[in-house]
């Protein structure tokens, strides 16, 4: 156990020396709190090259991605993908209308600030079942948006030097250990 301590108090101060944990202002720099990093693995991170589907399977990835998406002005896609994600669990009608509209309001509405990117015709689907929404109202509009970061943004991010410091800073803590 004594070792154990000793590593991790080691490792600790190699961060601290190389700034590893703390926020950054640069997109080249990691912009994740320490607690995401002392969690992920090599592996992991490694995964989300293998598909997008693996970057929102991971609780870890969907953070980082954000932080990615935040950087291109565009974290709203993600924000409003999970949303559906959420209302789609929603059992309560009443929830599901109250949630439906707040989403709506959030991401739809073109007086939104942080509306998404969606065609006409699926737009006008949602305001059209809007007055009696059911938790499927937005799949449509995920589905396009769910397809633009797929197809834009998950390239880019997998290029970024946001996920490649990630990779390199794994990958030293990985062989230190």
């Amino acid at each position: 156990m004594r070792n154990q301590e000793k590593l991790k108090s080691r490792m600790v101060r190699r961060r601290r020396r190389d700034g590893f944990g703390q926020k950054k202002s640069s997109v080249s720099q990691l912009e994740i709190p320490l607690a995401h990093e002392e969690r992920l693995t090599l592996e992991e991170a490694s995964s989300w090259k293998r598909s997008f589907d693996c970057v929102l399977a991971s609780p870890a990835g969907r953070s980082i991605f954000v932080e990615f998406l935040r950087t291109e002005h565009s974290d709203e896609n993600m924000a409003f993908w999970l949303a559906c994600e959420e209302l789609k669990r929603e059992q309560s009608q009443e929830q599901v209308c109250e949630k439906a509209k707040m989403i709506y309001l959030d991401y739809i509405s073109i007086l939104s600030p942080k509306e998404v990117s969606i065609d006409a015709t699926v737009r006008e689907s949602i305001n059209s079942s809007l007055a009696r929404p059911s938790a499927h109202i937005f799949n449509e509009a995920q589905a396009q948006v769910y397809a633009l970061m797929h197809r834009d943004s998950y390239p880019r991010f997998l290029s970024s030097p946001l996920y490649r410091s990630l990779e390199q800073r794994l990958s030293a803590l990985a062989c230190d250990m």
